[in-house]
């Protein structure tokens, strides 16, 4: 992902990663297409410290942190460039395994910074991105020199970012892993003990880490003292270990709208195949690298491009299809394919300040220039669920790829007639819903390339390229 570009006159503050600006160690920016990272004089001992005993390489070597190489060092600054991440995620885009794992990560992190005298300063969901099946820490300067005897200064961001979310999501659903959307600084924990149900008090676990956490906090806020002083490595390696064990084992049981979502599909074996067969012969045709799957549930359809692909987003608004996707992933070891949970009729906003510290889902996907977008099964739902007109929906595609292969119910077809009954006396607003509609408003953005119907379906392929 690029940067965004700020103003100034400095080379590299213009071309600052807008979302670069908190840390006094260091910051990101673009030059020449590559990411690079400016290291203050501050944050000197440290990164010494970190490079030649050789922690840093160790983290690389576990594929813990995003690998970088020093390309230029000076007496007021140290230049670093760091591996390029195509499509920077967020905590609010991933499945509830892959808040765990990213959760999991950060408190391996830890354990093995605290193991070679080091600690992270900071434990923000944010450090972590999906990248190559796996989550990745991304942030090289939250690490610090650890002292004997002092707490984990990093402890009550964690339980912010990572141990509340996930134990709301516990009781309350998958929705509450969105949370950090609206809270980039997590949410706070006397906020959290409010909301956790009487029984999470009968945890230990919840009862220490955050419900008595929570009343500490509050009554030590105003002089700022610390509650956890004097806290040995031992106690904190004990520490991390109770909350990776807690945190390994929760769990949700949250049924969802699209989960197993090929049980509940009405076309038969037949049209199933064939709307396959189609959709690699048309990457095929564009010669297509990369690509988008909206709508793309467990990443049926995607997995029949990924020897060719180098790069595969799949976005569904499901957790539960996002999260069958990530096990497949994990279980064949797939390396370019990102599962992520989006919702196309409230795609992620700029949040932050400026609106941009953290970025929209529609502006990271532009600046992949992706070869290719898929939208199966999706439309009918945008359009009749969403009320969406045929004229947004086309412009939203436009924006992702410059080749689109998208599926379109006719009226016969057996979902867009419950969707369209489900209207009751509005039923008749969308008589829009047609195919000649449909084709008149997506020509204002692309043109047709190949039109045809799914065999034994009423549906129909279109295969469209950008104007």
């Amino acid at each position: 992902m690029s940067p965004r570009i700020g103003k100034s006159s400095n080379n590299m503050d213009s071309n600052r990663n807008t979302s670069s600006f908190r840390d006094p160690s260091g910051y990101v920016f673009l030059e020449d297409n590559k990411i690079k990272r400016v290291i203050n004089p501050v944050y000197f001992k440290q990164y010494s410290a970190l490079m030649s005993g050789g922690f840093f390489q160790k983290l690389f070597d576990k594929k813990y942190l995003v690998q970088h190489h020093e390309i230029s060092k000076s007496d007021s600054e140290i230049i670093v460039e760091a591996s390029k991440i195509p499509f920077v995620n967020y905590p609010y885009e991933w499945s509830f395994l892959q808040y765990k794992h990213a959760a999991l990560l950060t408190l391996k992190i830890q354990k093995l910074s605290l193991e070679n005298n080091f600690t992270l300063k900071d434990a923000s969901a944010f450090n972590i991105t999906f990248h190559e099946g796996k989550p990745v820490f991304i942030d090289t300067l939250s690490f610090d020199f650890y002292k004997e005897n002092n707490p984990w200064r990093a402890y009550k961001q964690f339980i912010m970012h990572f141990l509340g979310p996930l134990v709301l999501a516990k009781y309350f659903g998958q929705e509450h892993l969105k949370m950090l959307s609206q809270n980039l600084e997590g949410l706070s924990l006397q906020k959290l003990s409010q909301l956790l149900p009487l029984k999470s008090y009968f945890s230990p676990m919840l009862l220490t880490n955050i419900h008595l956490l929570a009343k500490y906090d509050k009554k030590y806020e105003s002089d700022k003292k610390t509650v956890n002083n004097n806290l040995s490595k031992a106690s904190q390696i004990k520490l991390i270990d109770g909350l990776y064990n807690y945190i390994l084992n929760l769990s949700v049981n949250e049924k969802t709208e699209w989960d197993h979502y090929y049980n509940q599909i009405n076309y038969n074996d037949v049209a199933y195949q064939f709307k396959k067969e189609f959709v690699k012969d048309w990457f095929l045709s564009i010669k297509g690298k990369s690509l988008i799957d909206i709508g793309g549930n467990d990443g049926t359809f995607s997995r029949e491009l990924k020897n060719e692909a180098d790069f595969l987003i799949v976005a569904d608004v499901d957790p539960n299809a996002v999260q069958q996707n990530y096990r497949k992933v994990l279980k064949n070891k797939e390396k370019n394919i990102l599962p992520l949970v989006a919702d196309v009729l409230n795609p992620t906003a700029n949040y932050g300040f400026n609106n941009e510290e953290r970025f929209s889902f529609i502006d990271r996907v532009k600046e992949l220039n992706l070869d290719g977008c898929l939208a199966l099964a999706v439309i009918h739902h945008i359009t009749l669920s969403g009320n969406i007109p045929f004229s947004l929906s086309a412009q939203f595609f436009s924006k992702m790829a410059s080749n689109l292969l998208i599926e379109f119910p006719t009226r016969a077809d057996s979902w867009v007639q419950f969707l369209l009954d489900s209207k009751r006396e509005f039923k008749n607003h969308f008589d829009f819903y047609n195919e000649e509609n449909f084709e008149k408003e997506f020509a204002v953005y692309f043109e047709i390339v190949k039109k045809e119907r799914i065999t034994s379906s009423e549906r129909i392929l279109y295969s469209l390229k950008r104007r």
